[in-house]
């Protein structure tokens, strides 16, 4: 759990303890007093969170890595009858390329337009 819940955490235990000690009468004063200080820390700075990754982003990739299978068997079929075991790295390390570029191209994009919000 991060500091800021077990704060939020202990500031509610204070109020409940509180609010045992003085009675019910004083409970609007207890809750009103709490729910400042819980607007407080929601108006103070919010750290950094990075985007959620867009629904098409999450399609775009797993068409690709299905594509990257789909498309290896053949292609290393050719690529090993045509120069061996050369062929087949080069097969492969051509379809690992092309996702691993598209996996960072989503994340440039992504970054880029989390600098903008």
């Amino acid at each position: 759990m991060d500091t800021r819940q077990d704060d939020l955490r202990r500031e509610l235990d204070a109020a409940l303890q509180t609010r045992k000690e003085l009675g019910p009468e004083y409970e609007k004063e207890i809750i009103d007093s709490f729910v400042a200080r819980l607007g407080a820390r929601l108006d103070g700075p919010v750290e950094h969170r990075p985007a959620p990754v867009p629904e098409k982003s999450r399609n775009r990739r797993f068409t690709i890595q299905i594509l990257s299978l789909v498309m290896g068997v053949p292609l290393t079929a050719i690529a090993v009858e045509g120069a061996g075991v050369v062929g087949l790295l080069a097969c492969w390390l051509g379809i690992v390329g092309v996702n691993v570029s598209s996996a960072l191209g989503e994340r440039i994009d992504r970054n880029r337009r989390s600098d903008w919000d």
